[in-house]
């Protein structure tokens, strides 16, 4: 779930050019798929694809730290409540 949130890139990060979207904001970010997630998520194995290279927030995001669990607790709840449907 981590790697659905926005992460903004550092003067220090030598992120592929491929991975890299600009913000409303003018700054650079991870792109995203069109599913909301990171673009180098490796869909086959759902792991990093630049994991030597990966942005300074992703190496300070510490799995299965606080905030960690905190993201994958609200994550399981949104999908354990599903989308509300309205019929006409």
């Amino acid at each position: 779930m981590c790697c659905r949130l926005p992460v903004l890139l550092l003067p220090g990060d030598h992120v592929p050019a491929r991975f890299i979207a600009i913000d409303d904001h003018g700054l650079e970010t991870m792109a995203k798929d069109e599913d909301g997630w990171c673009a180098a998520i490796d869909p086959l194995h759902l792991r990093c694809s630049i994991y030597q290279d990966r942005p300074a927030i992703c190496r300070q995001f510490a799995m299965g730290g606080r905030a960690c669990l905190d993201i994958r607790a609200r994550y399981r709840d949104q999908r354990q409540r599903g989308i509300p449907l309205t019929l006409d």
